[in-house]
């Protein structure tokens, strides 16, 4: 099944983070908060003005996105979890630098 957001709504999949304490005791999903960081699934076609203007989507399929923890409705399609918002919804887009990824760590002392 596929979905197709519609106006300016996306569709988003949580990325999930396993949270692992130092003394390597692993925290159980019930206990931990959701992460609030999602990959792009799908994009609707954008809001349509009153004039009949179309602005389109500012994210796309694949963008890391960052959103406030109340502002989704989940949903659930074939057993897996999604989340649909509106794009105004977003915080921000996590954009990975290669660069900084580069550089070698510089030690202390």
């Amino acid at each position: 099944m596929k979905i197709r957001p519609l106006s300016d709504r996306i569709v988003v999949k949580r990325i999930e983070e396993q949270e692992t304490l130092r003394s390597g005791i692993i925290i159980p999903d019930s206990a931990q908060e959701k992460p609030q960081e999602a990959e792009v699934i799908a994009v609707g076609q954008g809001k349509r003005l009153k004039d009949g203007n179309l602005v389109p989507v500012d994210v796309k399929v694949g963008d890391r996105i960052l959103f406030g923890k109340y502002s989704s409705s989940d949903i659930r399609v074939d057993g897996v979890d999604y989340l649909i918002m509106r794009e105004d919804e977003i915080l921000g887009v996590v954009e990975q630098k290669l660069e900084a990824a580069k550089q070698p760590v510089k030690k202390a002392g």
